[in-house]
């Protein structure tokens, strides 16, 4: 699951997330153990703690993406992330020159998409694998943030589109995040509207009425840049340690990546996670 940020400011954009990534793989009792009582088959969670969801494409220096959601694309037995099929990506975009965030957006699209279809992946409500892509047009005073959902909703969508508008926006395992900016679990309005048979114009209502009640009172057009990468490592870190604590899955994990991305320095990454030998 994970968790992403982007975090659109007037001094930048800040790119967030962990580096934990989980495959569920099917447990099956082994053959041949007539001893034993018949099992049915489990799902299991197998976690890895390097992965890498900070998505830079050479030759495009003022946009990136961080990705969050399904973790892996192929078959149970040969999966491969996100970040791994960069290489083809620049290859595609070799020639381009620099694109627009939203014409990155687009391609970043079209490609993942090709590549989900290509490997006859199913379309399951809920599991799609999310990019949310920062960065600046060329010329523009302000930066833009999208997000896209493969395969569900492959047409980008853009938050605070609005040039004096600012925020944040993250996905993934949020409930934590969630409760710390909104003040409540953002499940909770549909839990609200079942338990009392509201229709979905109530549940939108009380939803937006709980924001103006609790929403913690973060100025975002206000935040310098380094409070902005505070803010981001802030939700993740609390989300990691909090799972310590959970039963159920821990889907944040690892080293926090983070990368920002000015009007006029481009992308840069300001934390990332190294290869290294033993600790000894």
């Amino acid at each position: 699951m994970s968790l992403g940020i982007a975090f659109k400011g007037p001094e930048g954009i800040v790119l967030a997330a962990d580096s934990r990534v989980t495959l569920m793989i099917t447990a099956v009792q082994a053959p041949n153990q007539p001893s034993m009582p018949s099992m049915p088959p489990m799902l299991l969670p197998s976690t890895y703690d390097n992965a890498t969801k900070m998505l830079r494409v050479k030759g495009q220096d003022h946009v990136g993406t961080v990705t969050y959601g399904v973790g892996a694309l192929g078959a149970p037995t040969e999966p491969r992330t996100a970040h791994s099929y960069i290489p083809e990506l620049e290859h595609k975009l070799k020639d381009v020159g620099r694109l627009g965030v939203k014409d990155f957006a687009d391609k970043l699209s079209d490609f993942f998409l090709e590549k989900w279809n290509t490997l006859h992946l199913p379309v399951i409500p809920g599991q799609d694998m999310v990019f949310l892509v920062g960065g600046y047009d060329e010329g523009a005073p302000y930066g833009r943030v999208f997000d896209i959902l493969i395969p569900s909703r492959p047409t980008p969508v853009e938050y605070y589109a609005d040039a004096g508008q600012f925020g944040i926006v993250w996905g993934g395992q949020r409930e934590h995040a969630d409760r710390l900016i909104h003040g409540f679990d953002s499940r909770l309005p549909e839990l609200v509207k079942n338990f009392l048979n509201l229709d979905d114009q109530k549940r939108d209502e009380l939803c937006k009425h709980l924001k103006t009640l609790l929403q913690t009172p973060v100025p975002f057009a206000f935040l310098p840049l380094q409070d902005s990468v505070d803010l981001a490592i802030f939700l993740i870190r609390t989300t990691i340690v909090m799972q310590h604590w959970l039963l159920g899955l821990r889907g944040v994990g690892g080293a926090i990546d983070v990368a920002i991305i000015t009007r006029t320095n481009g992308f840069k990454e300001i934390q990332k996670k190294e290869i290294k030998g033993e600790d000894l």
